[in-house]
């Protein structure tokens, strides 16, 4: 029961992390209509960012900041230099063109760090370990739980309690008409990319510290943020919390049993959702 117990909580923690990268992806192209497979190589970039700024300060809380900042600035940056010049085009440019951008900048990682995989010690406030009834439960995976959820809720308030969230929803919807209404709809876009890139940093520095850092880490959690979209639905940012507590309940239940079968079992849930409702399970019906 105990290990039970265990894999849930880390199945909730790995999910809300998963939510958080996937609200960026989700909201890109739901805002933009972009398929940004670059999404995975802005979670590396943040990650390594935060290490050299934890390693310099020795302050996560810095090095959060740092790596959130850092992928904000490559977001913009890509968005205004060759993604906007593909708005309108078809799926398999967008694909072809964040791919090639995403290899890049973790060949840019690479260069730097070499392909040996590093580690981030636990910062000071997350060491030790928390007594939750029976379980005994890593502190700090307790506190990425908590960040990642707080961060989300932050979120939620932006998107519907403000009036940017509310441009930027309808943008999701329909973005002619906003522009039309005399919005700058490009510099929304913009906003909206460098919002979903410093999402990816901001969760590649949380999730430093559990896992070891190696260029080609982004390609993972890439495939597993596109999952959470699809369960949850296309621009659905509600979709992509539940989307992302469902994947991270799979892959770790499932490890419980046979890791091998994790991802198996992912994507054949993936799939249930293709077929019984394509459109995800918070997303709208017709909705291209």
């Amino acid at each position: 029961m105990s290990l039970f117990l265990s894999q849930l909580f880390n199945g909730l923690a790995a999910g809300l992390l998963l939510a958080l990268i996937s609200t960026g992806l989700t909201i890109i192209y739901g805002t933009l209509g972009v398929v940004n497979f670059a999404h995975g190589a802005l979670f590396v970039v943040g990650a390594y960012a935060g290490y050299v700024a934890y390693g310099a300060s020795q302050s996560f809380v810095l090095a959060i900041v740092v790596g959130a900042v850092v992928a904000l600035i490559i977001g913009l940056i890509i968005e205004r230099g060759l993604v906007r010049l593909y708005y309108g085009r078809p799926p398999e440019d967008q694909i072809l063109v964040t791919f090639g951008i995403g290899i890049i900048l973790v060949e840019i990682v690479r260069g730097i760090f070499g392909g040996v995989s590093l580690s981030v010690a636990t910062p000071s406030w997350g060491q030790g370990i928390v007594h939750i009834g029976s379980l005994i439960y890593p502190l700090y995976r307790l506190q990425a739980l908590l960040i990642s959820a707080g961060t989300l809720v932050v979120l939620y308030f932006v998107l519907y309690r403000t009036s940017l969230g509310l441009i930027v929803r309808a943008g999701i919807e329909d973005s002619l008409m906003v522009n039309i209404l005399g919005i700058n709809v490009k510099r929304i876009f913009l906003l909206v990319f460098g919002i979903g890139a410093m999402a990816a940093g901001y969760a590649g520095v949380i999730d430093a510290p559990i896992v070891t850092l190696a260029p080609d880490m982004g390609f993972r959690v890439l495939v597993d943020s596109f999952v959470v979209v699809v369960l949850g639905g296309v621009g659905s940012f509600p979709g992509a919390i539940i989307g992302g507590i469902i994947a991270g309940e799979i892959l770790s239940l499932t490890s419980m049993f046979d890791p091998a079968y994790s991802d198996v079992m992912l994507f054949v849930a993936m799939a249930l959702v293709l077929i019984f409702r394509p459109q995800g399970i918070m997303g709208q019906e017709g909705r291209e």
